[in-house]
This record gives C-alpha cells, structure tokens and sequence, in this order.
C-alpha cells in the first residue's frame, strides 16, 4: 500500500552506474515547504545525464533519477515558496539550482555558484538518498532532485531555485522545442552573451555543432556578429549551422591543425572561441588561433588528467585569456525569459536542433543522439 500522502508516478531509474535507464513506478513524497510538484510535458536529454548515468561523474549512492532539462505544468506550490505568483496550472521551465547565498549569485552568475556541483549533482535535500522524495514502490530510497529536478519523471517534486516561470502561454509545439532551455541552451547562449560578450565586428569561433555549439552560435548571430565560423567534423552539422547563420565554416579533417585553418580566413586571429568539445588537440590550437586580446571560453569537459599546455609569453604578450564557463554563468530566470523572446523573434530559432521522441521510446533517441542523425532529442510525457 502506498501512504495517503505520497504520490505515484512513473520516472526513468538507473540501479547502479553503467546501468540503463529504465521506467518504474515509483513514489514521491509530499511537497515541502520550499518545493514544487511539477507536471513534466517534456524533458530533454543532455550528455551529463548520460556521462552521470556511465558512472564518469559522480554523484552518490544510486539508485538514482536523473533529468535536468524539463518543462511543464505547476501542479502543488510549497506553503514557503518566495514567488507569490506561483500558483497550480502555471507553464514552467526547470533549471540548475544554486545556494542563492554566495558572490557569485548575488551578482547574478548563477553559473558560479560555490555550491554548485554538491547541490546540482547529489541533490538539493541532502547528501543522503534517505531524505530523497523519490522511492521504490516497496520502500526503497531513490537518489533524487538532480539539478534540483530529476525531471525524467512524469511527475517531479522540484527544488523552487530550479523553476522559472513562462509569463505568457506557450504552443504545446513550441514548449518541446524549448524545453532544453534550461541546461544546454542556456549554456551555450548564456556563454556568449554573458562571458564573451563578442561585438558585430567579432571575429567569432564556435567548436562543436551540438546543442550546446549550435546555442552558441545563434546567440552571436542574434548579437549581430558578423563573421561566425562553424567548427565540427561532421558536414552536414556544418551545413545545418550554415543554415542557421554561420558565415563559415570548417571542417577540422580537412586541414592539419585548427589554428592553420582559422588563420587562413583571419590571418590576424581571431577574437572569440567557445569550446564545447572538450579535445584537447583543438584546445591547444585554440589558443594559438586567438589574435590580440582573443578570449577562448571552456564549455566542454575534457577527459580526466588531460593537460593544456600553453605559451605563456604568447599569452602575456598578446593579452589572451582563458576561461572556464558554467551553464553561461547566467541566471536562469533573467535569461530564459531573455531567449524565449529571441525565439518568438526568429532569431534563436532551437526548434530546428530538436526531435520529439514518445517518453518510453528513450532507447531509441540515446541511440539517434550517440550517431549523430539528431542534435536534441526530447521526451515527450504526454504519451505516458
């Protein structure tokens, strides 16, 4: 028998590291105070849940529901919930959560958060799956509110820092294309507008044409950047990232060495890289294609012990920097509602990187992601 109080539902469970996702019935507590009882209408699927869900990350005891990319429908508001206007029916979008208590959240680079990866990546409530809102029909603690969320779950009781209220009606169509927002696309957007901050004359880089690139990429079109170079290895990512805007791009197999063949377009370097590949080979030509005052921004995770070396009287000479940037070191609820309006402008047009696939077809979207016909997959609820 399942308590009064708790809440039934299905959700995506991994046993252990290196197992498979796997949808159960499973149960959740009732909302506390400062959490929200979310509808999931449709999760997106991002490589750190499937580098977590390999067991390269992480995270605690399993097992455990992961998920950090949802959109949905309010369905409880907790007694202490700060955003008076919250109320059950409300079109959200989920996010990371933060401390909302260090530096870096004061001054809205939530990204930075000092509690960052213990609050996001072992859960919101506790270090201890005991005190999880998830568990078993037979009793068994489930490691939840990943990211504040776990939200490969039809229902999901969410940490309030990790909700960001839609403030007008969203299309069922456009909330699946928007519903990775809250990780990959603010990470890739929020890099570029918060971080590099590029100008029209910008001469502009972007490694990598997944999610996170392809972001990046239309957030610097969005910008007015002009000159905008896809790097992949892939054609017809290129092409697709031609299709959105980019004035050039390169196929890395076809030259020995990135920075030979950035500077064979821009013989002066270039201004702007973000790096969402995580290879250190282009990391290291990276640096060697930046121009006076260049900046290369680090979105992708490179393999454990992998070491950049770089020249540091190129670098002080030539005043270049290196930086780390996590989620767009943004505020998710200051920039969503930012891209949301880019999106309904046509200028962060995301809707063309997502495939719908139906929730329990998630086999079949990991195995469309890991060969590359897809850019975004997303899980749609509504069919459980």
């Amino acid at each position: 028998m399942i308590p009064e109080k708790q809440i039934p539902t299905k959700a995506f469970v991994i046993d252990a590291p290196g197992s498979p996702f796997v949808m159960q019935d499973v149960v959740l507590d009732e909302v506390r105070p400062h959490e929200v009882l979310v509808e999931m209408k449709y999760t997106g699927l991002c490589h750190t849940d499937i580098v977590v869900q390999k067991g390269a990350i992480p995270i605690g005891e399993f097992p455990a529901v992961l998920g950090h990319e949802g959109a949905g429908i309010v369905r409880r508001v907790g007694t202490a919930v700060k955003d008076k206007t919250l109320v059950e029916g409300d079109q959200v979008f989920l996010s990371f959560t933060t401390c909302n208590k260090c530096t870096p959240c004061d001054e809205g680079r939530h990204g930075f958060c000092r509690q960052f990866m213990p609050i996001n990546f072992a859960g919101v409530r506790g270090m201890s799956a005991a005190d999880s809102p998830i568990k078993s029909t037979s009793g068994q603690p489930i490691r939840g509110q990943f990211f504040g969320q776990s939200s490969l779950s039809k229902l999901a009781i969410v940490a309030e820092t990790s909700i960001v209220k839609v403030s007008s009606g969203i299309s069922e169509t456009d909330l699946a294309a928007l519903s990775p927002l809250g990780c990959g696309y603010l990470t890739g957007a929020g890099t570029v507008l918060n971080v590099l901050k590029p100008k029209p004359s910008s001469r502009f880089v972007v490694l990598g044409m997944g999610a996170v690139g392809l972001s990046a990429m239309m957030a610097a079109r969005a910008l007015g950047v002009e000159n905008v170079v896809a790097v992949d290895i892939v054609d017809a990512k290129l092409e697709l990232a031609k299709s959105l805007g980019a004035s050039h791009t390169l196929n890395t197999k076809s030259v020995s060495d990135l920075a030979e063949g950035l500077r064979g377009m821009f013989p002066d370097g270039v201004d702007h890289i973000i790096d969402t590949t995580g290879v250190v080979s282009l990391l290291q030509s990276s640096v060697k294609a930046l121009g006076h005052e260049g900046m290369l921004a680090i979105v992708g995770v490179a393999p454990g012990g992998s070491s950049l070396t770089i020249d540091p009287l190129d670098i002080m000479l030539n005043c270049k920097r290196i930086v780390g940037s996590i989620e767009g070191s943004a505020n998710p609820a200051q920039i969503l509602p930012q891209l949301i309006d880019l999106y309904k402008q046509g200028k962060f047009p995301v809707d063309k990187l997502a495939k719908v696939y139906k929730a329990d077809a998630i086999e079949q979207a990991l195995s469309d992601l890991h060969s590359g016909s897809i850019i975004k997959p997303v899980l749609d609820w509504t069919t459980v």
